[in-house]
């Protein structure tokens, strides 16, 4: 045999056949956290970091196959709970933490140029600190513009509207359900155990006529990496809200407030930043009893409010009757506070509310 010749034989074909290091590998597509694309929603800091249950960010992406979020040290140690929605399907809680953290997708196949709506959310009522540093898209994948749905609700309260207690918090929640149901934006702006005065509460620094109009939520107090709060630019606020509901005032009663203070905080604020928008407001569905009626709190005092605001020619404001919504069947036994089937029974309640009122849900999502 001509060991030569078939020595040179294989050199030929293995000079003709790239290895693994010789073919070369399409990069990730590297997306920094201020590129202009990337639709915040909620309350971001400068790091970007969030606070706020419910705040988070949406993209839309064209021929998207990966997606890795890639999170900064002022993350929540040791994970963050976030949660996920490709396309508008239901939400999914996922554990992220200060590192490269794959995006499970499970994309049907969809053909080329076809684009993805990814929404990723902080959604726990405590530490939900997002700090978002990059995302890197699979190669040949392209950011194009979300575009905002045409309601945009914001909601104002207390731990009745973070899920509080429920598995997957926000998520659970009656107002984000809401927001899901009518194909919305929606931003919750809500701290368990807060007053609507300021004053401490439940191991709240600050009451919510205060702590609204920061960046940052009360947990800032505690926070040994942003332990002081910025105030919020409400311009940032995009797209403009559209409906502002408020359910507030259970830990104001805890804390003894008189109710002429309660009645007096906090609404002419809104007024100048909300001039045009309806504002909803709830009246407490109370504290229910396993056997006997709700333990109400500040009886007759939203309505005082509703009439005060119609004396001064505001009619955008209404008054949302809770009464009866949640019986002690809707609730933990053990906090009194909405279980998950109590939250979807207050949203279809709402829902119900909104569309006697004359606000109904979009017939599709704004990117289709």
């Amino acid at each position: 045999m001509h060991y030569p010749i078939l020595f040179a034989c294989l050199l030929v074909v293995a000079l003709a056949s790239p290895t693994p290091l010789d073919s070369a590998v399409a990069p990730l597509v590297h997306i920094r956290n201020d590129h202009p694309l990337i639709f915040f929603h909620g309350r971001w800091d400068t790091a970007p970091e969030t606070w706020w249950s419910g705040s988070g960010f949406k993209i839309n992406v064209q021929d998207l196959s990966s997606l890795i979020l890639n999170l900064g040290p002022n993350t929540t140690v040791p994970v963050v709970a976030l949660g996920v929605s490709v396309d508008y399907q239901p939400f999914f809680s996922l554990n992220a933490s200060a590192s490269a953290n794959v995006i499970p997708l499970a994309l049907p196949h969809k053909r080329p140029g076809a684009t993805t709506v990814v929404r990723i959310n902080a959604e726990m009522y405590f530490n939900s600190q997002m700090n978002l540093e990059s995302i890197d898209l699979n190669a040949g994948a392209k950011l194009v513009p979300y575009k905002p749905s045409k309601i945009a609700f914001e909601f104002i309260g207390d731990s009745f509207s973070t899920g509080y207690t429920t598995p997957d918090g926000i998520l659970n929640a009656w107002d984000f359900l809401i927001g899901e149901t009518f194909k919305a934006e929606e931003t919750v702006v809500a701290q368990p155990g807060a007053t609507l005065v300021d004053e401490f509460s439940f191991g709240n620094v600050h009451g919510m006529s205060f702590q609204f109009f920061q960046t940052e939520d009360t947990s800032y107090f505690y926070d040994p990496i942003h332990n002081f709060t910025t105030p919020w630019d409400f311009r940032r606020d995009v797209p403009e809200r559209t409906h502002i509901v408020v359910h507030i005032g259970a830990n104001d009663a805890s804390q003894s407030v008189d109710q002429a203070v309660h009645t007096l905080t906090f609404w002419p604020q809104f007024e100048k930043l909300y001039p045009h928008q309806p504002f909803f407001l709830f009246t407490p569905w109370g504290w229910p009893n396993p056997d006997g009626p709700n333990a109400f709190y500040y009886e007759g005092a939203y309505e005082e409010v509703l009439a005060a605001r119609q004396s001064l020619g505001d009619n955008n404001m209404f008054l949302v009757n809770t009464t009866g919504w949640v019986t002690y069947a809707d609730v933990f036994p053990d906090n009194l506070h909405p279980s998950v089937e109590g939250h979807a029974k207050i949203a279809g309640l709402f829902q119900q509310w909104l569309e006697d009122w004359g606000l109904h849900p979009l017939k599709e999502w704004s990117n289709p």
